[in-house]
């Protein structure tokens, strides 16, 4: 079965039901998902698929429970694959920069992107993970089909 590690940076919920919706899409799909709302590298398999949910916080910042797990993966080298997905409101300059942070950490890491950052604006989407899961859907039916392989 396909493992699927979701790694989640919120600061005020919606990141949290994103990911609790891509949980839930995956369990319907029969893929196994960890979700990691405090996330540390230890506890995460690093030979999973990870997706990365996260908001934006402050000026460009990553959430609180995240930045650890930023500064953990700085010094790692992986070799899995990664879907990043930001939560962010696009009347801020530095929309989403939580989720492009990430993004370029696990670029650097060695960690192969299944797709560029999928990006929430959530002044359009009040309630993003309908969006998300739409987005998604997809890319989890394609890693539930690789189970096999």
């Amino acid at each position: 079965m396909q493992q699927i590690e979701i790694i989640v940076g919120s600061v005020l919920g919606a990141t949290e039901y994103v990911a609790d919706a891509i949980a839930a899409a995956c369990q319907e799909l029969e893929l196994t998902a960890n979700v990691h709302f405090s996330p540390n590298f230890v506890e995460i398999n690093p030979d999973a698929t990870w997706i990365v949910c996260s908001s934006t916080h402050g000026a460009g910042d990553l959430p609180d429970n995240i930045q650890a797990f930023n500064k953990q993966l700085q010094d790692c080298a992986l070799t899995n694959s990664f879907l990043i997905v930001g939560l962010g409101d696009s009347s801020y300059d530095t929309y989403c920069q939580g989720a492009q942070t990430l993004y370029d950490t696990m670029l650097n890491t060695g960690a192969t992107a299944l797709h560029p950052p999928y990006l929430v604006d959530v002044l359009h989407h009040p309630i993003p993970e309908d969006v998300v899961m739409t987005w998604i859907t997809p890319h989890l039916t394609a890693l539930n089909s690789t189970c096999g392989e």
